[in-house]
């Protein structure tokens, strides 16, 4: 019907009611993918349709999960003894060469009006350690963890490393088939990468397991106000050069990413699309620039550095940022005024 925030929420309402009938007709039928369809039905409600009296498509789904988490178990019982997986090594990208006087700040568990006074007001990028390491994602959290909790979840996926690529399309796809296509694959065909807003109230087994940055507080609005997204993907994701409106904090969960930060003194150096649509994502291939094409970028003052498990990095609004994953990671980013 066109883009989903024209759709009229009366016709998203009865789009999730089809879906719960579906799924509640597709468990009837004795078939052994039934209760596998019926999940993935009401997922596309979750995703796509509104919210239902009495949280009807989340219940369904805690029903749905339950039992296929025992037809698992059962499945388990029957293979033991069986050989382990052979695990697949991946050869990771190089990691860059950085000049130490570029590198953005680290600080451990500054008080809220140190940050306030020094960062947030003056807008400056800053890297925070110590003030996640309490949450159970970054103990629980690892590939198989996903696999066992959401592997059967329905999510869109970004296919192509960056989003400025041609090829650059999307995809409904458990996650279970996205790990085994794009994270576990040794030789995948193309990069794909879970880039979800709406993860943590979709699966909220994942939402439970982390928390909102106490320095969040010094924002406008409360809680409700502020964006949380996901960000699982292999090693070689690329996030491209762009700046957002709101603040941004970066958790990483899982692997390592590098990070490149350019004040917004230097959009002119940076060269941003023109047009509406990526007026906010520069035309220069960060690591490796035509500087024929773009030649003011060589002149363009940045800072960079390496964001590991545990650490938040600070975005100030309007700040250009680009990322690049050096290894399979997961990170967590949440938006605010």
């Amino acid at each position: 019907m066109g883009p989903w925030r024209e759709v009229r929420g009366t016709w998203r309402k009865a789009f999730a009611w089809g879906c719960l009938l579906r799924a509640l007709g597709l468990c009837c039928q004795d078939t052994q993918g039934g209760p596998l369809q019926a999940l993935r039905q009401c997922d596309l409600g979750l995703l796509l349709g509104a919210p239902l009296p009495g949280d009807a498509l989340q219940r369904v789904v805690g029903l749905l999960q339950r039992h296929l988490h025992g037809l698992e178990v059962d499945k388990e019982k029957e293979e033991e003894g069986a050989p382990p997986p052979k695990k697949i090594q991946r050869e990771f990208p190089v990691r860059p060469a950085m000049k130490s006087e570029a590198s953005i700040p680290y600080l451990l568990c500054p008080s809220l009006e140190h940050f306030r006074d020094h960062y947030l007001v003056p807008q400056k990028p800053l890297v925070l350690e110590g003030i996640v390491s309490h949450w159970p994602c970054m103990k629980k959290w690892s590939v198989a963890y996903l696999r066992q909790v959401a592997g059967s979840r329905t999510v869109p996926v970004e296919l192509g490393s960056r989003y400025t690529d041609q090829e650059w399309s999307q995809a409904l796809m458990t996650v279970g088939e996205f790990i085994d296509r794009y994270v576990e694959n040794e030789f995948p065909d193309h990069t794909g990468y879970l880039a979800q807003h709406q993860l943590f109230e979709q699966i909220p087994e994942l939402k439970a397991d982390i928390g909102v940055p106490d320095y969040c507080c010094l924002g406008k609005g409360d809680e409700d106000d502020i964006t949380v997204n996901a960000w699982f993907g292999p090693a070689g994701t690329v996030s491209p050069l762009h700046h957002d409106p709101q603040h941004n904090f970066l958790v990483q969960v899982m692997g390592q990413k590098y990070i490149r930060l350019y004040s917004p003194q230097q959009s002119e150096r940076l060269y941003p699309h023109e047009g509406h649509l990526l007026h906010n994502t520069s035309q220069v291939d960060v690591e490796d620039p035509d500087l024929e094409t773009f030649p003011q970028f060589q002149a363009a003052a940045f800072q960079e550095g390496l964001l590991g498990p545990g650490q938040v990095l600070f975005i100030p609004a309007g700040h250009w940022h680009y990322v690049r994953a050096l290894d399979t990671s997961f990170s967590v980013s949440f938006w605010w005024s």
